[in-house]
């Protein structure tokens, strides 16, 4: 009898650990290490205004550093600033959220996507706050009442992170201008999923080693070495611990201001 019952708690105990491993898969990789953080479905309380023109895509440019990537698709008209809450010194760029307003009287159920692109200067630090282009803000109203939304000024949202997406494009760096074999800067283009940058690393020609950039402002990165030697691997990573690795993406004949398109993104 004795016997049994050991078999029995021996029995248990297996499941129990079969379960945990279960568990433990679906969280890690092959390898064991953790994989990104599952999306946040939850809502938040938020305030959101709206700048530009009442039917417009918003600013030109940034504290992002997009530039006039703004003023096209896929961003146009979709670009919002935010407070210090969510831009975190620039680190909060490229990320996507849904904003939706809560007065059902003048608002419908629908959520906006935006794409964070810029800060909003003398927004409150002590809550979240979206500066929405006027085409986004008025995306939210009933049929006909757009106006009406843009005028009550400030208005109660909520809001939840969503994925970036950017069908048929891949992940770009833009070469900075300034750029040199000494200081070399890149920005991140159109890159889905978080959309936002947690760390980069650059891989020189012939060399094994990924060697940190540093966050310089908004989206934008740098390295200083000397002479740096392309072509350039890049490797980034998100918030939530995604990583792509472009290899040779930047080639051995850069310049300033010119853009390099790699065959990769976090979605097919």
């Amino acid at each position: 009898m004795q016997r049994h019952r050991s078999s029995a708690v021996l029995n248990l105990s297996l499941l129990c650990y079969c379960l945990v491993l279960k568990q433990l898969v679906l969280l890690c990789g092959a390898e064991g290490l953790p994989q990104h953080r599952l999306p946040d479905l939850h809502w938040y309380p938020g305030t959101a205004t709206w700048y530009g023109e009442p039917e417009g895509d918003g600013s030109t440019g940034g504290a992002c550093g997009y530039g006039t990537m703004v003023d096209v698709k896929p961003f146009r008209a979709r670009v919002g600033a935010v407070g210090p809450v969510l831009f975190m010194k620039g680190e909060g760029c490229g990320a996507c959220y849904k904003v939706k307003c809560l007065d059902k009287n003048i608002c419908t159920r629908r959520a906006v996507t935006v794409i964070i692109t810029d800060e909003c200067p003398g927004c409150p630090s002590d809550r979240t706050h979206f500066d929405l282009s006027g085409a986004a803000f008025g995306r939210m109203a009933i049929t006909g009442e757009n106006g009406q939304l843009r005028n009550r000024g400030q208005i109660p949202v909520i809001y939840r992170r969503t994925p970036c997406k950017y069908p048929g494009k891949k992940i770009a760096f833009h070469v900075n201008e300034g750029s040199t074999p000494f200081w070399l800067s890149l920005l991140v283009e159109f890159e889905d999923a978080e959309g936002d940058i947690g760390s980069m690393h650059i891989r020189e020609a012939g060399s094994s080693e990924w060697v940190q950039m540093n966050h310089l402002w908004g989206a934008n990165w740098f390295i200083i070495g000397g002479p740096l030697r392309g072509p350039f691997s890049v490797k980034l990573s998100t918030s939530t611990g995604r990583t792509l690795s472009a290899r040779d993406v930047v080639p051995g004949n850069w310049v300033p201001k010119a853009t390099y398109t790699s065959r990769l993104n976090f979605y097919p």
